[in-house]
């Protein structure tokens, strides 16, 4: 059975922008791993659109650009969402039925399947789905942006913690 797993960047102050700070080349190696050992990612219709960066190249990509897109591109992907009528190539639309979906595809795979999005986070969370969060601390104060918890935080249970790089260090939880 996979385990679902949410994790993500989070500044200081709690918040999820993608675009007010990014991984240092260490911790984007790690995501690149990350991404090579996972057996799928859940997304939120946001987030797969941020995604969808990875489906095509871009020449300008350096080696681990490279890497992590084809990581990304192989690994399969179901993103939640009521206004998509379609995804792009090895991802597939969760229906009306999110806590029977979801289930299903856990104890259809196994090792981890990443949550991607705090949206879809948040209603994974209120149906007890979620078995770990991962939060990659970094150093900065935004003040503004998604909150890693779009809505109340479960009771949690922190079981590790890592330095990733200089920097970051993170944060692994596990419903209390």
């Amino acid at each position: 059975m996979a385990k679902l797993v949410f994790g993500m960047n989070q500044s200081l102050d709690g918040y999820v922008d993608h675009m007010s700070f990014g991984p240092s080349p260490t911790l984007f190696r790690h995501f690149i791993e990350e991404a090579r050992g996972q057996a799928g990612s859940v997304y939120g219709r946001r987030m797969y659109e941020i995604m969808r960066y990875w489906d095509d190249d871009h020449p300008e990509w350096d080696a681990d650009r490279r890497a992590f897109a084809a990581a990304w591109r192989t690994q399969p992907k179901w993103v939640v969402s009521r206004s998509l009528t379609s995804v792009g190539p090895n991802a597939s639309l969760v229906g009306d039925d999110l806590d029977g979906e979801i289930r299903a595809l856990k104890a259809a795979h196994d090792g981890e399947i990443e949550v991607a999005g705090p949206d879809v986070a948040k209603s994974l969370t209120e149906l007890g789905l979620i078995d770990e969060y991962r939060i990659y601390l970094h150093p900065v104060v935004l003040g503004h942006g998604k909150p890693y918890f779009a809505g109340p935080r479960p009771p949690l249970r922190l079981v590790t913690n890592d330095r990733i790089d200089e920097d970051v260090i993170r944060l692994t939880y596990v419903p209390a």
